[in-house]
């Protein structure tokens, strides 16, 4: 009796002593993976993590203990460490460099587009060749979309002709044709060589549509329905088309000559009976564009009744494709870009910053930076004409630059605000005296606070504290009604050049900050120096 109680005495101490191990070793592995960089473990002592498909982490540490399984080696534990270190373009480029292909398609499946051709713009062209080519065809077409020009006519000119019809053949038609327009003409023709007859027919009929139209922007890949046909009728023309075109959310509904009569949503036929016929559920209160409207203007009604497709007619309203939201953000930021560009007196580039060229840089910079060093020609002549005043009241000088910012500065302002009013479609030309009104009343008060306070300033810093005898309360007077008229001509004329070149239809944004700021210096100089001549007799 004595003997079996030993005995199980015994088997109960190993037991807690294996317990005990267990315990530490839970512990240890938790240290792990609560804090790895405060746990200081040797590599013998690295337990192999646990599945993530274990729902309790206590059961997947239990089972990596208790399983006598083969752990892993240290080095491979580094590996696999250092891979989960590594970025996402890190991996890529170490698979690329390695060859391990398949990994990187499924890497590069589970990816957007967008994401993909960001991680490609860093890889070499030889090293964007390949990754390309790993893309399932669907994916590649999206990510061909999104890249720049140059890169696009690499991979042209790098695929086969079965390559390249496959990539076309995954491409909206209004996305082949944007391709098309920035191509030189070699692989303009071999784009058109490898489409098939319909798709080359249609291309063609969009490229003769005047460029930033409508027409030029639009797809012919919609889907269509007649008001006679039944809902059940409806889903299965949407079955059979649908794959194929743009957006299946918007149908559009057309009589034989494919005039427009409305349109019906999906979620509208979802909801109605299978019975029921389309002229009945459609609305028929359709807004259209023409082909011939502006791409901007487009935009612009997209997002005024937040459509995400809107139809395109001809001129006796037959549909002949629609424009996508997506098209429309494209323009949207063409557009914004262009402007900005137009306001900092540069000539637009659809080329990115860092790819394009420094002699192409200078070309877009040089013209306008020469037409505007000519017009301050008269801002030099103004002054030499008055330089016996200037001589004789020298102090008037260092007042010249202040004078000629501010009323840049405040041309620019008024400028600004009108030509975003123009684009936003908030003002017409029709409006341009409610626009003065406006902008004299804040011209005066800028001028009249700008004034006052310039003139405190002059008597209290320049005269006192700086102890200048040349800054009197006559040459403070006039630099001060200078600044009050300065400051209201520049908003007079920095809100009215943006709507008469609107009025003459040249780009309201060519009336910006540069070209302005000419115009008032040599306004700022002339006024300045009458109130010189008038004030103090010179």
């Amino acid at each position: 009796m004595d003997e079996l109680r030993d005995e199980s005495y015994q088997d109960e101490e190993e037991a807690l002593e294996e317990l005990e191990e267990l315990e530490e070793s839970i512990l240890d592995f938790l240290e792990l993976e609560l804090a790895p960089e405060e746990a200081v473990i040797e590599e013998d002592e690295v337990p192999e993590l646990p599945d993530e498909e274990d729902d309790n982490i206590f059961e997947a540490v239990f089972k990596h203990f208790t399983e006598d399984d083969e752990e892993p080696s240290a080095e491979e534990i580094a590996a696999l460490e250092q891979l989960e270190e590594l970025t996402r373009s890190e991996q890529i480029e170490d698979l690329l460099e390695t060859k391990q292909y398949a990994k990187l398609r499924d890497l590069l499946v589970e990816m957007e587009a967008p994401d993909i051709y960001q991680l490609l713009e860093d890889l070499t062209e030889r090293q964007q060749s390949i990754v390309f080519r790993l893309l399932p065809k669907e994916l590649a077409a999206e990510t061909f979309v999104e890249m720049d020009v140059d890169v696009q006519e690499m991979l042209i000119r790098g695929f086969s002709d079965t390559e390249l019809r496959e990539v076309l053949e995954e491409l909206y038609l209004d996305d082949t044709v944007d391709i098309i327009e920035e191509m030189p003409a070699t692989v303009v023709k071999r784009i058109l060589r490898q489409s098939d007859p319909e798709s080359r027919r249609a291309i063609n009929e969009l490229l003769r549509y005047p460029k930033d139209s409508a027409g030029s922007i639009m797809t012919p890949e919609y889907v269509d329905l007649h008001a006679d046909m039944t809902v059940e009728d409806a889903f299965k023309r949407i079955r059979r088309i649908g794959v194929d075109r743009e957006t299946i959310y918007i149908c559009y509904v057309t009589d034989e000559r494919r005039h427009l009569l409305g349109f019906v949503s999906v979620r509208t036929l979802l909801l109605a009976a299978e019975d029921d016929i389309i002229a009945d559920i459609m609305d028929d209160d359709t807004i259209s564009v023409e082909t011939t409207a502006d791409q901007e203007e487009v935009a612009r009604a997209l997002g005024k009744y937040g459509f995400m497709a809107i139809p395109v007619v001809d001129k006796e309203n037959r549909l002949v494709g629609i424009v996508t939201v997506d098209d429309a953000i494209d323009v949207i930021e063409e557009e914004t870009t262009e402007d900005i560009e137009k306001m900092a007196a540069i000539v637009p580039t659809d080329k990115p910053y860092l790819r394009t060229g420094a002699l192409e840089t200078w070309k877009a910079r040089f013209p306008w930076l020469m037409i505007l060093m000519l017009s301050a020609t008269f801002t030099g002549m103004i002054i030499s004409h008055f330089e016996a005043a200037l001589a004789a009241c020298i102090v008037l000088n260092s007042y010249i630059p202040m004078l000629t910012g501010t009323g840049g500065n405040s041309g620019t302002q008024a400028s600004v605000a009108v030509i975003r009013a123009l684009s936003l479609g908030e003002v017409e030309f029709s409006d341009i005296f409610e626009v003065i009104w406006k902008e004299c009343r804040v011209g005066l008060l800028c001028g009249l606070v700008l004034g006052v306070v310039n003139f405190g300033k002059m008597l209290l810093l320049d005269r006192l504290i700086l102890a200048n005898p040349a800054v009197t309360v006559s040459v403070a007077a006039v630099v001060s009604l200078t600044m009050v008229l300065v400051v209201f001509t520049a908003k007079l004329v920095g809100s009215t050049l943006p709507l008469l070149a609107k009025k003459l239809h040249l780009d309201p944004a060519v009336m910006a900050s540069p070209f302005i700021s000419t115009i008032v210096d040599a306004l700022s100089l002339l006024v300045y120096f009458r109130f010189a001549n008038l004030l103090l007799g010179l």
